[in-house]
């Protein structure tokens, strides 16, 4: 299996976490603060990234993205040409999954979420899958760190046997800058002492490979995972069984979390064989991306203030045999 990761430029926000007010220089497409477009340079980083994903062996089959009109722009020129090409059979190529979505912060307040899919098609027609609905859904009153992460991996284990249950070779995520870096130490197995730690780069558009450690399948590393059910199994459920409008909007968190810390990785683990390569890119790395620390509007003074200093886009790419991921962040 392999994956590609990228992050690309975007227009900025800030908000006021003393009452959770989002605001934006900018007007953005579908008036939500938080969810900018790209500006030029990052048009012209999805251009690139474009023709890149296109020379990934094995091809992708499959593309999820974060519903963020950002990370839509971003791998649409790759999804656009690839169906013509015959390389993916549209319409509808682009999975939109809430559980590779946008990282805010814990808050006593809640964020943004991204538009409506009947929102999203009519900047985007014949993009999105309109069948298909998120794996998990993330609260809105945001997340710890810690909880980031096993959000990540419970999606992960979602995506990844569905793949392997379809006989999915490679596959493709876009998602954003901090879950980017929780991608690989999930995949990993391999979470820092420190959460600062620059282990896994984020740089804009940057393309990180992950290949699928052997001897290891979703069958088998859910009968060694078995656990009871979590409180909030039966919300996560039903949410996946809603309407994607409703799906948007609804705050749930992970029913089950895989035991992926210490090594393990979700599902038997991967390896990461390219870490943020940008050789491909016309300006090279860009705009790298970390955390500082408990990032938590908890603790940040009460000024207008933006949790992250930029946005990202990230892709997964996997598949069951010579596998491999790439992970991209805009």
């Amino acid at each position: 299996m392999t994956a590609d990761t990228l992050w690309q430029f975007r227009s900025n926000w800030l908000v006021d976490p003393s009452n959770g007010n989002y605001t934006s220089t900018l007007k953005t497409p579908t008036g939500i603060a938080a969810d900018p477009a790209l500006t030029a340079h990052g048009v012209d980083q999805a251009r690139e990234l474009g023709e890149q994903l296109l020379t990934v062996d094995p091809p992708i089959e499959r593309i999820y993205s974060s519903c963020y009109y950002r990370c839509l722009q971003t791998v649409e020129p790759f999804a656009r040409k690839a169906v013509a090409l015959g390389k993916l059979t549209g319409p509808g190529v682009v999975r939109g999954e809430t559980g590779i979505g946008e990282w805010y912060g814990s808050a006593p307040f809640e964020h943004p979420v991204p538009a409506s899919p009947e929102v999203l098609e009519s900047f985007f027609p014949t993009l999105l899958e309109k069948e298909y609905r998120p794996a998990v859904v993330p609260t809105r009153m945001g997340e710890s760190i810690d909880e980031l992460h096993d959000r990540v991996a419970t999606t992960m284990e979602a995506l990844i046997s569905e793949c392997d249950r379809d006989g999915v070779r490679a596959i493709l995520l876009c998602s954003h800058a901090a879950p980017i870096i929780a991608l690989g130490r999930v995949l990993t197995g391999a979470m820092p002492e420190s959460v600062d730690a620059e282990d896994f780069r984020a740089f804009t558009c940057g393309l990180s490979v992950y290949r699928r450690r052997k001897g290891t399948s979703s069958e088998e590393q859910q009968q060694k995972q078995k656990q009871p059910k979590q409180q909030g199994s039966d919300d996560a459920t039903s949410a996946r069984n809603s309407t994607s409008s409703q799906i948007q909007h609804q705050p749930t968190r992970p029913f089950r979390i895989p035991q992926w810390r210490g090594g393990r990785g979700v599902l038997g683990g991967w390896d990461c064989e390219v870490n943020s390569d940008c050789s491909f890119l016309s300006g090279g790395e860009e705009r790298g991306w970390r955390f500082a620390g408990d990032e938590s509007f908890a603790v940040i003074d009460k000024t207008s203030a933006s949790i992250l200093d930029s946005g990202n886009l990230g892709v997964v790419v996997e598949g069951k045999k010579d596998e491999q991921m790439v992970r991209s962040k805009v």
